[in-house]
C-alpha cells in the first residue's frame, strides 16, 4: 500500500509541477509525472527508512505517513534538479 502511494504522490506533484509551476516544459507532462513518480519510489523505499524509526515487520505493510512526506519532499526535490537541469544543459 506504501509503495502505491509514493508513485501516486510523486506522480501527482510531477504532474502539479508541470501543470501549475511551468517545470519542465519543453520536456513534457509524463516526463515530468515519471520524475515525480520514481523520486516517490525513491524517498519512500531508500530515504525514509534512514530517517524514521525502524518499524516492527508485524505492522511493515501499515500506512506510514512520516515515508508518504519524506516520498513527497524527495519527488518534489528530483523535479527541481530536473527542471535545473533542463534549463542549464536541454536535457
Amino acid at each position: 500500500m506504501n509503495t502505491f502511494l509514493w508513485v501516486l504522490a510523486g506522480a501527482a506533484l510531477g504532474w502539479a509541477a508541470y501543470a501549475y509551476l511551468g517545470f519542465s516544459e519543453g520536456r513534457g507532462k509524463i516526463a515530468s509525472i515519471v520524475i515525480g513518480a520514481m523520486g516517490g519510489v525513491l524517498g519512500g523505499k531508500m530515504i525514509a527508512p534512514m530517517l524514521t524509526a525502524p518499524v516492527p515487520a508485524a505492522v511493515a505493510a501499515d500506512f506510514s505517513m512520516s515515508s508518504l512526506v519524506i516520498a513527497a519532499l524527495v519527488a518534489s526535490t528530483l523535479l527541481v534538479v530536473a527542471n535545473l537541469i533542463y534549463k542549464r544543459w536541454d536535457i
